[in-house]
C-alpha cells in the first residue's frame, strides 16, 4: 500500500546539510499498524510529512497503492491525501469559533460534493463513532483537551481515509486520556485502517503491531 525506495530529505541550514531522513526503505500493507518511536529532531515528523505527501522527498519515491507521489503536481496530491490520507497532529487545530460539527466539516470543502445533507450525515456519524454525538453544537473552550482530540480524530476520518497518520496524538493530554485515544486508534485500526504513529513515548508505541526506531534521519 505504501512504498518508501531509498527515500532522503535533505535541508539546508546555514550552509550545513541536515539529512531529516537518510536512504528510508518501508513497506506498509493494508491494515498495518505501525509505530515509530524516536527523541526530538530525529526525523519522524518529517517522515509522516513524506509519506502524507505534504513535502517531497529530496530524492528517492513514495508510493502510495503503487502510485509514484513525487511525480503528481500539486492538485494531484490534494486530491490524494483528500482522499485517502487523515492527519492527527499533536496541536489539534481546530477553530475555537467553530462547533465541534463545523470542524469535524471542515475538510469536506475540498471534495467537489454539492450534497450538504450528506456531508452534514458523514460528519455526525464520524461524531458519533467517537462518542461525542452529544456535543455537536459545543465549541472547544467548553471542551477537556482528550475531547479535542477526539474532535481532530474524528476530523481526519471525514473522508473515510485509507491511512491515518498520528504525529505525537497524545502528547498533550493526560494519562486517561491518553489512554482513550489509544483505544480509539486500535479500534479504527481492527476496522481496517492503516495507522502509522510516530511518538517519543516508548509505552505509546507499544500498542502499535510493528515498531521502527529512529534517529538522525535513520530508519531501524
Amino acid at each position: 500500500m505504501i512504498e518508501l525506495e531509498k527515500v532522503t530529505k535533505i535541508y539546508s541550514d546555514a550552509g550545513r546539510l541536515i539529512y531529516a531522513a537518510n536512504e528510508i526503505d518501508l513497506r506498509i500493507k493494508k491494515g498495518d499498524f505501525i509505530s515509530i518511536v524516536g527523541p526530538s529532531g530525529s526525523g519522524k515528523t518529517t517522515l509522516l510529512s513524506l509519506i502524507g505527501c505534504l513535502i517531497k522527498p529530496s530524492s528517492g519515491e513514495v508510493k502510495i497503492d503503487g502510485r509514484n507521489t513525487t511525480e503528481l503536481d500539486d492538485d494531484q496530491l490534494s486530491d490524494l491525501r483528500a482522499r485517502k490520507i487523515g492527519f492527527v497532529f499533536q496541536a489539534a487545530h481546530v477553530i475555537p469559533t467553530l462547533t465541534l460539527l463545523e470542524n469535524v466539516m471542515l475538510p469536506l470543502i475540498f471534495i467537489k460534493e454539492k450534497d450538504i445533507e450528506n456531508k452534514r450525515k458523514r460528519a455526525l456519524a464520524s461524531i458519533g463513532e467517537l462518542g461525542l454525538g452529544d456535543r455537536i453544537n459545543s465549541f472547544p473552550r467548553n471542551m477537556s483537551g482528550g475531547q479535542v482530540k477526539r474532535i481532530a480524530i474524528a476530523r481526519a476520518l471525514i473522508n473515510d481515509p485509507q491511512i491515518l497518520l498520528a504525529d505525537e496524538p497524545t502528547g498533550d493530554l493526560d494519562q486517561e486520556s491518553s489512554g482513550e485515544i489509544i483505544n480509539i486508534l486500535k479500534r479504527l485500526n481492527h476496522d481496517g485502517i492503516t495507522i502509522l504513529l510516530v511518538t517519543h513515548n516508548q509505552e505509546l508505541a507499544q500498542n502499535a503491531k510493528t515498531k521502527f526506531k529512529m534517529r538522525a534521519g535513520k530508519l531501524g
